[in-house]
C-alpha cells in the first residue's frame, strides 16, 4: 500500500494508479474533478452501449414530447379517482300515458299548472345545433336567453355571428332575450376564466328576462340538448329536486357516431333568487336518465370544425398546426376518431381499451330530435 500526498499538501490518495480514474484523487479543481470522473465512467461503457444511448433517449424523449398526453390519459387510472356516482333516477315515458301518470310513476306529484321554463346558452357559432335545439324546445319553453361575445373563449376577436344570422331565428324572436358583452383580451389568461366570466354574465341576463323563483331553468351548452318531452314533465311535476343533472346520449361530429349515455354536465334547476348561479360543473347527486342528446363537434362545415378548436376552453389540446389541417379534419370525422389524437377520458383501464379507436358508425336514428328528422337529406 503507498500513501501520497499532493505537492500541494491537501489531498490524500489511498492507492496509486496510472490509470484515469485514479487521476481524479490528486486534483484540487471541482470542475476538473468531475470531468475526470466522467471520463472514468465514459471509459467502462462499450460500442454498443454508447449506440444505445445515443439512439434510445433521443427516441424516448421525441417519443415523450408527443405522446406524452396520451400516456398521462392512459395511466389516469393511477392518479386520478372517478368521481362519486350518480343517483341515477330511471326516466318513463311514453306518449301514450298521461301526465299524471308519469309523474307518479317517477315518485312525484302533478301540478295544477305547468312552471315557466327559461332557457339559457353561451353562443360561440353553432348554429345549426342551436336551431335544432330551439325548435326541440320551442313548445315548451317560456323565454330562450341567448348571451354572444365578441371574443372567443381563448382571447381571441370573433364576430357575432347570432345577430348576422338572427333571421333564422324569427321563429323564436317572440321569447327571445338577447345580449352581448365585450370580451376582455387578456392574452396569455387561461380560457375558463373568460368562460366564468361570460356565465356571470348571463346571470345578469337571465334577470333581464324575468326569471323569477321556482320557474325551471336549463343550464347547458348549446350542443347539450334536453328532449322536449323531458322538459314538459319537468315542467309539471311536483316535488322534483331542486337540481337535477340530465344524463344525455353523448354522440360525435354528428348524430351517426354514438360514443356513450354518459354526458352529465347539463342540468335543470328550480331557479332561487340569490342562489342559483349559472355553471357548467357538477351541482348534484341527481341525475335523471335518458333526457336528450349532446352533440359535440357538430357542424356543417369544415371551416367551423377549425373555429370551434381555436376558440373552445381546451384549446391546449392542440399540440401540433397539422391539427388544423382541414383534409385531416375532414379524414378524422369520417373514420369518427379523435380530432385531438387523445385517449378517452375515462377512470379505469377497462374503460379507456374499451374505447380506443373510431366510433362506431350507429344505424339507429329512432329517438332523435324531431326537427333533425323532418330536416335531414
Amino acid at each position: 500500500m503507498w500513501w501520497m500526498m499532493s505537492n500541494e499538501g491537501g489531498h490524500y490518495c489511498s492507492k496509486k494508479s496510472d490509470d484515469v480514474c485514479g487521476d481524479v484523487c490528486g486534483q484540487e479543481s471541482t470542475q476538473a474533478l468531475g470531468l475526470s470522473r466522467l471520463r472514468c465512467i465514459l471509459r467502462g461503457i462499450d460500442l454498443k452501449t454508447f449506440i444505445f444511448l445515443f439512439a434510445f433517449v433521443p427516441t424516448l424523449v421525441f417519443g415523450i414530447y408527443v405522446h406524452g398526453q396520451k400516456i398521462s390519459y392512459f395511466l389516469r387510472p393511477l392518479w386520478e379517482s372517478p368521481p362519486k356516482p350518480f343517483h341515477e333516477i330511471p326516466h318513463y315515458y311514453n306518449e301514450n300515458v298521461t301526465m299524471e301518470r308519469l309523474c307518479k310513476l317517477h315518485g312525484w306529484g302533478i301540478r295544477e299548472s305547468p312552471r315557466r321554463v327559461f332557457d339559457a346558452v353561451l353562443f360561440s357559432n353553432e348554429l345549426d345545433i342551436l336551431n335544432i335545439r330551439w325548435k326541440e324546445l320551442y313548445p315548451y319553453v317560456t323565454q330562450f336567453v341567448l348571451l354572444e361575445s365578441n371574443s372567443t373563449f381563448t382571447g381571441k376577436p370573433k364576430p357575432l355571428v347570432f345577430a348576422s344570422n338572427r333571421d333564422q331565428f324569427k321563429f323564436a324572436d317572440p321569447r327571445l332575450t338577447y345580449g352581448t358583452i365585450g370580451g376582455r383580451f387578456r392574452k396569455g389568461e387561461n380560457p375558463f376564466v373568460e368562460e366564468a366570466f361570460q356565465r356571470v354574465a348571463l346571470d345578469q341576463l337571465l334577470k333581464i328576462a324575468g326569471i323569477t323563483d321556482d320557474d325551471l331553468l336549463i343550464m347547458s351548452d348549446v350542443d347539450e340538448i334536453p328532449s322536449r318531452h323531458t322538459i314538459n314533465l319537468l315542467r309539471w311535476c311536483d316535488d322534483i329536486p331542486p337540481v337535477l343533472h340530465l344524463r344525455l346520449r353523448n354522440y360525435l361530429y354528428s348524430f351517426e357516431f354514438l360514443v356513450d349515455n354518459n354526458s352529465w354536465r347539463a342540468s335543470v334547476h328550480r331557479y332561487q333568487t340569490g342562489k342559483t348561479r349559472y355553471v357548467h360543473y357538477r351541482q348534484s347527486d341527481i341525475i335523471l336518465a335518458d333526457s336528450g342528446w349532446h352533440c359535440s363537434f357538430c357542424f356543417r362545415r369544415i371551416s367551423e370544425f377549425i373555429f370551434k378548436i381555436k376558440a373552445y376552453s381546451h384549446f391546449d389540446r392542440v399540440r401540433f398546426s397539422y391539427f388544423l389541417n382541414p383534409k385531416r379534419i375532414q379524414k378524422v370525422i369520417c373514420k369518427g376518431s379523435d380530432l385531438f389524437d387523445m385517449i378517452p377520458e375515462e377512470y379505469t383501464f377497462k374503460e379507456i381499451i374499451g374505447k380506443m379507436g373510431p366510433v362506431p358508425h350507429s344505424f339507429s336514428a329512432v329517438h332523435l330530435p324531431s326537427y333533425l328528422l323532418d330536416n335531414c337529406r
